[in-house]
């Protein structure tokens, strides 16, 4: 019996005919969803799903094809639970992160080990030439623009830029970056 039978039969509410085009195509409905998902248990639960989406959309199916139709559905489901099963790996390892990360005594090293570091570039910020450390507490701790320091020390960008290049170029010469482990 023809495809274009079995539908007209199913649409006429034969389940049996139904039974038959599941029959006919299930191992490449399950062939295609198994290149997508790579893993036999999920394949065939997206297998039966497809073939449930292959029901209730066969009254806006429209003689294109019905293989290439079935095989569309089937690959767009697959890449559907490809996506659920990628942000269901994200939630889990977003949640074991905020776990590890939540207990409280990790919480109060962090915070020491935070301050000990401010504490430190604090103390190296000291050890800058007087005539640099306003650029570098300006644009990297206060995180202001050439624009806004030029204007608050009335001079022009061009002055601010040269300074902080200076500056750099002071701190790669003076310090290790074993200084601040």
């Amino acid at each position: 019996m023809s495809d274009t039978a079995l539908i007209e039969k199913v649409l006429d509410g034969n389940d049996h005919a139904f039974r038959l085009l599941v029959e006919k195509y299930r191992n490449d409905v399950f062939r295609t969803v198994f290149a997508v998902l790579h893993d036999q248990k999920e394949a065939e639960d997206a297998a039966q799903e497809v073939f449930i989406k292959i029901y209730t959309s066969l009254p806006q199916y429209g003689n294109q094809g019905f293989k290439t139709w079935m095989t569309r559905i089937a690959v767009n489901h697959a890449i559907d639970v490809k996506r659920k099963q990628a942000r269901r790996r994200e939630e889990v390892v977003d949640t074991l992160e905020q776990q590890a990360l939540g207990t409280p005594s990790d919480s109060v090293e962090r915070e020491i080990i935070e301050q000990d570091r401010r504490s430190l570039v604090r103390k190296k910020l000291n050890e800058v030439p007087e005539n640099y450390r306003e650029v570098i507490y300006g644009f990297y701790i206060a995180e202001k623009s050439y624009q806004q320091m030029a204007e608050e020390q009335n001079v022009q960008v061009k002055t601010i830029e040269t300074k902080l290049y200076r500056a750099r170029h002071w701190m790669k010469k003076n310090w290790k970056e074993d200084d601040f482990s």
